[in-house]
């Protein structure tokens, strides 16, 4: 799960793997002008890299080790379907979403956000879980709502088409204030909707939040809030990430906890992918 489209979805008034990124000032394209689907072939991957690089690299500053310049590409993008937003019908892809379904991460032999924490708990689950993860959106196109709410539509077709129930992955925060905002986020978060003591995992390098001075109050990251507004918890304390240097939540959601009205929203709007079980 990722933090970088900043307008939660209307429905609800929300991976790595990144920090949110304010919106910037401008008119965005028309709901209408995008379109939806699933990766088909290199040149829809590349796509995916593409946008990726220019946001978490080039707009954020992480360091991601990729083989290839100009392109975000790790092990786990060969095991992934990808998911994207085009503007138009063959359009630039204009936002994305990775999706690792659970035989597809038993080929890879991990979750990506087991190199982060002890998922031991969720051994009960994860044979229906699917990972979200590396989701961004080109700065030009954020702001009203549109990219996002048809990804999470296609995310819930998704879960729909493969048969699977959870959803996971880390949902990540900025630490360019000092951590002041990570760390009011973490006061929020593990007062009201931590997971039940069954689901709490352990980070591998934990991002402590004492002593640090709180930023000034205020809401959370949008798409965190609109994950929680669905019935997901924060399966614990936050990791470190050097590489994008943010605190990252382990979210966890079952679609048993959703409201199905939300539900039925996302998939009205939602094409077949294609995915099957």
């Amino acid at each position: 799960m990722t933090t970088v489209p900043t307008y939660a979805p209307s429905a609800v008034a929300p991976t790595h793997d990144a920090p949110a990124v304010p919106a910037r000032r401008h008119q965005p394209a028309a709901a209408a002008a995008y379109t939806i689907s699933l990766a088909h072939d290199e040149d829809d991957v590349r796509a995916a890299q593409r946008l990726r690089h220019q946001v978490f690299a080039a707009e954020l500053g992480a360091d991601l080790h990729s083989p290839v310049a100009g392109l975000d590409i790790d092990p786990f993008d060969e095991h992934c379907d990808h998911l994207l937003v085009r503007e138009g019908e063959g359009g630039t892809v204009v936002g994305t979403y990775r999706l690792l379904r659970p035989e597809a991460a038993r080929r890879a032999g991990r979750l990506y956000s087991d190199g982060e924490f002890d998922l031991s708990a969720l051994s009960p689950v994860r044979a229906g879980l699917v990972e979200l993860g590396r989701s961004c959106i080109h700065p030009d196109h954020r702001g009203n709502g549109a990219v996002i709410n048809l990804m999470w539509g296609g995310i819930a077709r998704y879960l729909a088409d493969t048969g699977n129930t959870w959803v996971g992955g880390c949902c990540s925060i900025g630490l360019e204030d000092g951590g002041g905002t990570a760390a009011r986020v973490w006061d929020t978060v593990s007062a009201q909707y931590l997971a039940p003591e069954q689901y709490r995992v352990t980070p591998h390098r934990r991002w402590d939040a004492t002593g640090v001075p709180r930023a000034e109050r205020g809401a959370l990251p949008a798409l965190l809030r609109g994950y929680l507004r669905l019935g997901a918890w924060v399966c614990g304390e936050p990791a470190y990430d050097p590489d994008f240097d943010c605190a990252d939540l382990y979210v966890l959601l079952s679609l048993e906890r959703t409201d199905p009205r939300y539900l039925r929203h996302f998939l009205s709007g939602a094409p077949t992918l294609g995915a099957s079980s």
